[in-house]
C-alpha cells in the first residue's frame, strides 16, 4: 500500500491519549507515537467514521498474584479469551478505510479493569459529526441521546437484547435486528483485523516477562511505536 500523507493533520484535531503519568524517561515514546498518529494520515481515511475496540496486555493470569507494576495495573476480564488477567488494556479508535486496515486516531492505555464504554465517554464521545462503530459494550441509550444533541455524533453497535422483553416482540423484531447487527459487524470487522495485526506484529499482549513498572512502560510504548512505523512505511 502506498501511503499518501496529509501534511496539516493537526487541523483534523487528531488526538493520542495516554493514561500513563508523564514520566520523563518515556516521553520520547509518547511523542513519537503522537507524531506518527497525527502526522501521517492516509488520504483514503473516512474522517466521519471511526471504529473502536480493545485488547489486553497481560502481565500474569488472574489466578496468580501480581508481583510487578502493581501501581499501574489491576485485574480485568478478557471476553475474547474468556479469562481473568492482571495487566493493562489498550483501547483503540481508528478511522475506517475501505479495503485497508483502519488507521489509528487515538490510543488509550488503562488498567485492565477499565470498561470500554467508560473510555469512550471520557475521551471520544464529544468528537463532532462522527459515526462510531463498536461491539455491544459501547451501547448506552442515554449516551446516544447526549451525543446526538451535543455533537451530532452516534454510536452504532449490534442490537443488544432487551431485558424482560416478551418472546413475541423478540421474534417480531428479529429479522430487522439481525440485519442491523450484521451490517454493523461488517463495518466494524476491520478494527478486529487491526487488533489482530497489532498482536501478530508486535506481540504486545504478552508482558509476563517484564520485571518492573519501567519495563512494562518500555514494552507498551516501544511496541506501539514500532507497530505504527511498520503500519505507515511497510504496509
Amino acid at each position: 500500500m502506498s501511503v499518501n500523507m496529509i501534511p496539516k493533520a493537526k487541523e483534523l484535531k487528531l488526538v493520542s491519549i495516554w493514561w500513563f503519568p508523564l514520566l520523563p524517561t518515556y516521553e520520547a515514546f509518547r511523542i513519537l507515537a503522537d507524531v506518527l498518529l497525527s502526522g501521517y494520515l492516509p488520504q483514503d481515511c473516512d474522517l466521519n467514521t471511526s471504529l473502536m475496540d480493545s485488547l489486553p496486555i497481560i502481565t500474569c493470569s488472574g489466578k496468580r498474584m501480581p508481583s510487578v507494576a502493581k501501581e499501574i495495573t489491576d485485574k480485568g476480564f478478557c471476553s475474547t479469551k474468556s479469562m481473568y488477567y492482571y495487566g493493562l488494556k489498550l483501547h483503540a479508535l481508528a478511522f475506517h478505510r475501505p479495503d485497508h486496515l483502519p488507521f489509528p486516531e487515538s490510543i488509550v492505555i488503562t488498567p485492565a479493569s477499565e470498561n470500554d464504554l467508560n473510555v469512550h465517554k471520557q475521551n471520544w464521545c464529544n468528537i463532532p459529526n462522527r459515526s462510531f462503530f463498536g461491539d455491544k459494550i459501547y451501547h448506552d441509550t442515554e449516551l446516544l441521546k447526549d451525543m446526538a444533541s451535543s455533537s451530532n455524533s452516534t454510536v452504532l453497535t449490534p442490537v443488544k437484547a432487551v431485558k424482560n422483553q416478551s418472546e413475541t416482540i423478540k421474534q417480531w423484531d428479529k429479522a430487522a435486528n439481525d440485519l442491523c447487527s450484521r451490517a454493523v459487524s461488517r463495518i466494524r470487522q476491520p478494527i478486529e483485523s487491526l487488533i489482530n495485526w497489532i498482536i501478530e506484529k508486535i506481540d504486545i499482549q504478552r508482558a509476563s516477562k517484564v520485571r518492573s513498572t519501567k519495563g512494562l512502560l518500555v514494552h507498551v510504548f516501544g511496541r506501539i511505536a514500532a507497530a505504527f512505523i511498520f503500519l505507515i512505511f511497510n504496509s
